[in-house]
């Protein structure tokens, strides 16, 4: 297997602002943007990693192996960096998530990003706290350009068609809740791709491995304009 590209930045270690003004906070795809044709290998053999499962009384479907690339499923790849082992990076411009491991090596995940949020969130923080099947309560911001998520006003319960998905870490800054969630998703065909709002989401298979290996007060650093170079 060829070495993952390296992330070859020097990530300063002060605190960020955060230009997040209030647009996010529901982490949910209210339009879908328009994205590129895509090439899908045919994936001739079932992976046991994303059969259907129940989860905590949730049947979750299989992915269909057939119209997703080999290339986002999840792997545990060489990976030299300067962070911490549990360390969870992502990697905004080349929609990756990568926990850090020791011996050089990390876990790499695909990620759908959101066009506004993720592009307005950058630096370090902690995972403050974890939700399995969590609920999710559009922003008032939502609810006046999309009104028919008033519905949901006082929160919708978790389940399949919940738009955090299976799982969900929040994220944290000086105590405080930032608004930014790295989660599941009831669109797996965003991931790998931007849409037009949302925060980090992973395919529901995948945020389950990741929650169950990242304990709360877990470091993760956003990179957005990360430069790559070969290890």
């Amino acid at each position: 297997m060829a070495k993952e590209p390296q992330l070859g930045i020097a990530l300063s270690r002060r605190v960020f602002t955060l230009g997040l003004a209030g647009m996010m906070g529901g982490c949910a795809n209210v339009h879908r943007s328009a994205r590129p044709a895509q090439t899908f290998e045919h994936q001739s053999v079932t992976d046991l990693r994303y059969e259907s499962m129940v989860d905590h009384g949730v049947h979750i479907p299989a992915l269909d192996l057939s119209k997703i690339s080999r290339g986002l499923l999840r792997d545990d790849i060489p990976f030299r960096s300067s962070f911490h082992p549990s360390t969870i990076v992502v990697n905004i411009a080349a929609r990756r998530l990568y926990l850090i491991e020791s011996d050089n090596r990390a876990i790499r995940y695909s990620v759908g990003v959101g066009r506004e949020e993720a592009l307005n969130f950058y630096g370090r923080a902690v995972v403050g706290r974890k939700e399995i099947w969590p609920r999710w309560t559009p922003t008032r911001n939502m609810i006046e350009r999309m009104p028919r998520y008033a519905a949901y006003a006082d929160g919708m319960p978790g389940g399949l068609g919940n738009p955090l998905g299976a799982r969900a870490l929040y994220l944290y800054r000086d105590g405080a809740d930032t608004q930014f969630r790295i989660h599941g998703t009831n669109e797996p065909s965003t991931i790998g791709s931007a849409v037009s709002s949302g925060c980090i989401r992973l395919f529901n298979h995948d945020i389950i491995d990741l929650f169950g290996r990242v304990k709360v007060g877990a470091t993760v650093e956003v990179l957005q304009h990360g430069t790559a170079q070969n290890a």
